[in-house]
């Protein structure tokens, strides 16, 4: 019973820290958030959620080939991201928020799409493996003398304790997006954490490119 306990607060933990770090998805969910309403930015953090659970799994299966298949594509995949985000920066920075507004209020919701995009976005942070890593060995999962029940139980804590801040998150910017002139506070928003994103997107894009170039012998 001791184990149990161990298994699904250290396990809980991992998720909830795997997806605390306030970074590109991070803003990204609050954006949406703000903009979409609480749904959508939930369903942004669950695609981040599964997205985490696909690098525990490949981390849990086998860290020397994870970290292998890592250092082969990360610039590659850091450029990709880099990509996606620029675009979704300069859509934010550009559109108007009332025009943003009317063409949702014309779109339904699509859960599909909307994961989707989470899962995508923090795919493309294959690095997040460095961080699983030591997190993996600071709680001792996962260990050899488990049975296939404890680790199915530590994986589905993991995933528990993102969805769980997730929902937090969304939960907390909800209530503030209520309380304020939506439009204007919209443009502002929109503004600044696209810039940020634009930022993040830029730095990643050019650091990526050199990498990948040197890594492909085009420059020394």
């Amino acid at each position: 019973m001791a184990l149990i306990f161990s298994i699904i607060i250290g396990c809980f933990s991992i998720g909830v820290l795997l997806s605390a770090p306030m970074g590109p998805i991070g803003i990204l969910c609050v954006q949406r958030t703000l903009s979409r309403g609480r749904k959508v930015g939930l369903y942004t953090g669950i695609g981040a959620a599964i997205s985490d659970l696909f690098y525990c799994l490949l981390t849990g299966l086998g860290m020397s080939i994870v970290t292998d298949w890592i250092e082969t594509n990360q610039y590659l995949l850091q450029v990709i991201g880099s990509v996606l985000l620029m675009a979704y920066a300069i859509v934010m920075i550009v559109r108007k928020p009332k025009a943003m507004t009317k063409s949702i209020e014309e779109k339904k919701d699509n859960p599909v799409e909307e994961i989707m995009t989470g899962f995508l976005l923090t795919l493309t942070n294959p690095l997040i493996v460095f961080l699983i890593i030591p997190l993996f060995a600071r709680f001792s999962f996962p260990m050899p003398e488990y049975s296939w029940l404890l680790i199915l139980l530590g994986y589905v804590m993991i995933v528990a304790g993102a969805l769980a801040w997730w929902w937090v998150i969304t939960y907390s910017v909800d209530k503030v997006r209520s309380s304020f002139d939506l439009f204007d506070s919209m443009r502002k928003i929109n503004v600044v954490m696209g810039s940020l994103l634009l930022i993040l997107s830029i730095y990643g894009l050019v650091m990526g490119m050199v990498e990948y170039m040197k890594f492909l012998g085009v420059i020394v």
